[in-house]
């Protein structure tokens, strides 16, 4: 779905924003673009790797519109650019966001629409994206690659190294 600009209103409309639970998003995904590059295959809802635009998830800082995503069953974003809000965003609730450089992002896009039922691996220990024949590099912080590869959201990250908070705070006297 490589159009410019795809807003966090045009990822979950406003009008749904109505509950704060994280699941149930999904039905509601895109509703009023129906882009023809994601429902337009008959197995949308069975693939995981979405290829965006620049400047995707621009807008208001709502963590619905990665719910929304991660709910379709999208667990990967690949696009040249993110918000800078929506990718931490992402990358808190389990969504990993790829930047890929311009010309390596015109590469993967490329291979796709030559072959789109080929598939895409997204190896993020290795941090490469093996597509068609080909590897492209990609780079995530590290502490998002931890939380994302263990399944941690920050405060999970942080309790499970309650035991040396624990013994920091039973030394300071507390």
């Amino acid at each position: 779905f490589p159009a410019e600009n795809i807003n966090t209103d045009q990822i979950i409309p406003a009008r749904f924003l109505k509950r704060i639970d994280r699941t149930g998003w999904g039905d509601q995904l895109f509703i009023d673009l129906q882009p023809p590059e994601i429902f337009g295959l008959p197995d949308a809802r069975e693939r995981r790797i979405l290829i965006a635009g620049p400047n995707f998830g621009s807008g208001s800082s709502r963590e619905h519109a990665v719910w929304a995503i991660r709910d379709f069953g999208f667990q990967v974003l690949i696009a040249p650019a993110f918000a800078d809000i929506f990718k931490e965003n992402s990358l808190k609730n389990g969504l990993l966001t790829i930047e890929l450089e311009p010309a390596a992002y015109d590469r993967v896009l490329k291979a796709w629409r030559q072959s789109p039922d080929e598939p895409m691996t997204v190896d993020l220990v290795r941090q490469r994206i093996e597509f068609a024949d080909q590897e492209i590099p990609f780079t995530v912080n590290s502490f998002s690659r931890t939380c994302l590869l263990e399944g941690l959201d920050e405060l999970g990250y942080i309790l499970r190294h309650h035991g040396q908070i624990a013994a920091f705070e039973e030394a300071r006297g507390r």
